[in-house]
């Protein structure tokens, strides 16, 4: 359900907006148009204006799952947290099988400093969609911001089992192997990611920690 940035420059964009600003002043219960111009809004980074045109959206289809996904990005963007939340939990009661909306609930848990539910959410992510190594990905990076580091290893290595070429997620458990000076499975760990490819330069900053 992303937006899809497509290659215009910032004046293309507000071309769009001229004209879709008049298509819709001649059709103003046209969803699609709305939904158009706020997606031209979010990509000149006009948060205001995107989030009154899904506000519109919304006063016509109260259950636009689009616009409430991404009513409630603009919203983090705008640091506007409850608002986010709601929207997202609005969404997940319409439709809880979207693991995104999920991870952006989860995402705004922790921005409220919500740490019980953030944990909660974080743990449905994981219940609803056992399959998805983003949902572990999710929970690991959370439980290394809280330091820990166990448990985060063992999501790691469920993310990593699911997706086994993301670099991303092992150079993750090799952090937190760093953190509890697990050095010499560090070691090994990088050594395993050359071996399946990834250049040593570019782990360079990793296996300097291991000295």
């Amino acid at each position: 359900m992303a937006v899809c940035a497509q290659a215009q420059t910032p004046q293309q964009w507000r071309d769009s907006v001229s004209t879709l600003m008049e298509q819709i002043r001649l059709n103003p219960r046209d969803i699609n148009l709305r939904m158009k111009k706020a997606e031209a809004n979010i990509n000149l980074q006009q948060w205001d204006y995107a989030i009154s045109e899904y506000g519109d959206v919304l006063r016509l289809d109260a259950r636009n799952l689009p616009a409430l996904y991404f009513r409630a990005y603009c919203h983090s963007q705008q640091h506007h947290y409850d608002l986010a939340r709601n929207d997202y939990e609005t969404f997940i009661q319409i439709d809880p099988t979207f693991l995104e909306a999920h991870l952006g609930l989860a995402h705004i848990l922790q921005k409220l400093g919500r740490r019980a539910d953030t944990v909660d959410q974080l743990n449905r992510c994981v219940q609803l969609f056992p399959d998805s190594a983003s949902a572990y990905a999710a929970r690991a990076a959370y439980e290394t911001e809280q330091q820990l580091y166990d448990v985060a290893l063992y999501d790691w290595d469920e993310a990593i089992r699911l997706q086994p070429k993301n670099v991303e997620f092992a150079v993750s458990k090799i952090d937190v192997l760093l953190r509890q000076k697990r050095i010499l499975d560090a070691r090994l760990a990088l050594d395993e990611l050359v071996r399946q490819g990834t250049p040593r330069a570019a782990l360079k900053e990793w296996y300097d920690r291991c000295r």
